[in-house]
């Protein structure tokens, strides 16, 4: 990393301070002389005071890269999250520290994928309603998309709901949209919403935040964080149905964030 602060070392004082060191035969300023032996052992300590001065500066003070004080910083967030059962690296200990600085929160399908993308889960999420009559329509309704954003269905008025895939996001140019879920029990169906759990989270011994005799080559993540997290965030009149049906070990080489 480059030192914006330049650091200076133990060397660097012990020249500055035999600069302030009287003149004379008494005091003589070669290499293996007595008194610049004590001088330059001495200076050391202030080469190593401004290396960790450096270090808080440039590492410590980013909740990116922080180490030595990760246990401060996430004293002062509320962390450890205790929707985190299973042991962290650093390193993810470090996201999840990023996570709850920058987290703003949000109820859009978008907002929950992408918080799921984060801890290292692919997920989708498919929303309810009933059937109304004169609203909807028997058969397909399925419909493709025209390009325009948002896009609209022709079963739906204007300026109602866009139409979106599983990933939450508008339909493209002649994508095909999802099975729209109406079904004909109680109204209160539009309550629940299904997360399909399409990737364990797989989390890899990294050098930078893998700690030896402690974290393992591999590890799989059982969902518990993320099942506690989104039940969390939640909109409160809602129920989640977690799914794990289409679950795949996911790709080995993408690791976790």
């Amino acid at each position: 990393m480059p030192d914006r602060h330049v650091t200076r070392s133990g060397d660097d004082y012990a020249e500055a301070f035999s600069l302030l060191l009287p003149q004379g035969q008494a005091w003589p300023r070669d290499e293996g002389s007595t008194l610049m032996k004590v001088v330059r052992g001495l200076s050391q300590i202030w080469g190593v005071v401004e290396t960790s001065a450096s270090k808080l500066l440039e590492i410590e003070s980013d909740p990116r890269i922080t180490i030595d004080l990760l246990p401060d910083w996430e004293r002062n967030w509320g962390l450890p999250d205790p929707c985190y059962k299973e042991p962290l690296t650093i390193d993810d200990r470090q996201r999840a520290l990023v996570q709850r600085m920058t987290i703003e929160g949000a109820q859009s399908r978008e907002f929950f994928i992408s918080a799921a993308a984060y801890i290292g889960y692919s997920i989708t999420i498919t929303e309810y309603r009933p059937f109304m009559v004169g609203l909807d329509r028997c058969g397909d309704s399925r419909v493709y998309g025209d390009g325009t954003e948002p896009m609209y269905s022709d079963t739906f008025v204007v300026g109602s709901i866009p139409v979106c895939n599983p990933n939450g996001d508008p339909v493209a140019l002649d994508e095909l949209s999802e099975w729209p879920n109406y079904g004909l029990g109680p109204d209160t169906i539009r309550h629940y919403w299904t997360v399909h759990v399409h990737q364990a989270r797989l989390t890899w011994f990294r050098c930078s935040g893998g700690q030896c005799g402690v974290d393992p080559h591999l590890r799989i993540g059982l969902a518990t964080d993320l099942e506690c997290l989104l039940r969390r965030w939640k909109p409160a009149h809602t129920e989640i149905i977690f799914d794990y049906s289409g679950l795949t070990p996911g790709d080995p080489m993408a690791g976790t964030p």
